[in-house]
């Protein structure tokens, strides 16, 4: 399987850290929380956290943290496939065919639920062909993205000479969530709403690069330290200090397993001290994964592929991705001329 073109997308609204603190002063939100959760808040928000801007799916961020749960999803339901459909059309733009001629789709995605699901929306909107395979892929995290491109890899497998486009998408802003608990607060000061899309056929023309070496990781007895769990209907982030560290032992498990040193390492942006752990425990630097943290936060599934989009501006012939996130899961894959 060959990457033809990747793209990415992102809604319009963005805000500076120091905008989303004014936003949340403003509302009132910070007085409905213990003081010294306020003061978590103003911490991250006016430290050092890495992130300099996010961009929100809605014009009032805060809001959301009085929202209900229709309210949520509703905003899910309306800009999740609005996003996808974007990314999936530049990618198609950029590989020179129209989204008629995809042969399937596949999109993952964490922070909402349709039925039918994503595919079925974005598919409509581009036009693509009624008969077209459409999978959806719900419930795998942050880490989604890898394992989604393995899925589309083994489709292109049973379907030689198919064209795949394949999509991460997540309204983060749609899981804005606001207790006293810190993995919460954490939560809220990182993550930010975005997609990517990708291209995928089996032909290896030009330096096409090409998908291998997927391997992955499942650590159930840290499911607790990072996942979603539902409170009153709407999606709340558990999110433990220890994740870092976690995250740096998965990855360097599946780092011993590639195979070959790669030019470019490409991670998930997690958040600041998660890098920081990578890049102690791999020896790599992470120079797009953190550029795209500073530009956009933690976008959660779709962040390893936009950090890709810019790694590829390096020319460079070979490439080592990872994703990782709930279950405890990690994901890694490469991609070779």
């Amino acid at each position: 399987m060959y990457l033809r073109s990747i793209a990415a997308a992102f809604p319009e609204l963005g805000l500076t850290q120091a905008e989303s603190l004014t936003l949340l002063r403003d509302s009132g939100v910070l007085e409905t929380v213990r003081p010294r959760s306020a003061q978590i808040l103003q911490k991250v928000l006016g430290g050092e956290s890495g992130i300099t801007t996010r961009r929100f799916a809605t014009p009032s961020p805060a809001a959301l943290l009085r929202a209900g749960a229709g309210e949520l999803h509703a905003l899910f339901e309306a800009e999740a496939p609005r996003l996808a459909a974007t990314a999936l059309a530049k990618a198609c733009e950029r590989a020179g065919i129209r989204p008629a001629d995809l042969d399937a789709l596949l999109i993952c995605t964490c922070t909402g639920y349709l039925c039918p699901g994503l595919t079925s929306y974005v598919s409509e909107r581009l036009g693509m062909k009624p008969d077209a395979y459409l999978g959806d892929l719900l419930g795998l995290g942050c880490g989604a993205a890898i394992p989604m491109l393995e899925a589309a890899r083994g489709l292109m497998q049973a379907r030689p000479g198919s064209v795949i486009g394949t999509v991460a998408v997540e309204i983060c802003s749609a899981a804005f969530y606001l207790d006293d608990d810190p993995g919460v607060l954490i939560s809220l000061c990182l993550f930010g709403d975005g997609a990517a899309a990708a291209i995928w056929d089996d032909v290896s023309a030009g330096n096409a690069l090409r998908f291998s070496g997927f391997r992955t990781l499942h650590l159930p007895e840290h499911r607790e330290k990072v996942r979603f769990v539902n409170k009153d209907g709407r999606l709340k982030n558990q999110l433990h200090r220890s994740v870092p560290v976690i995250a740096a032992e998965a990855v360097s498990s599946l780092w011993s397993l590639r195979e070959s040193d790669p030019e470019k390492v490409v991670a998930h942006t997690g958040g600041r001290d998660v890098l920081d752990a990578l890049e102690s425990t791999l020896g790599v630097s992470l120079p797009e994964s953190r550029s795209v943290l500073q530009d956009y936060g933690n976008v959660s599934s779709p962040s390893v592929l936009i950090a890709l989009e810019r790694a590829l501006e390096s020319g460079a012939d070979s490439y080592w991705l990872t994703s990782f996130g709930a279950g405890f899961s990690a994901h890694s894959c490469q991609l070779t001329r």
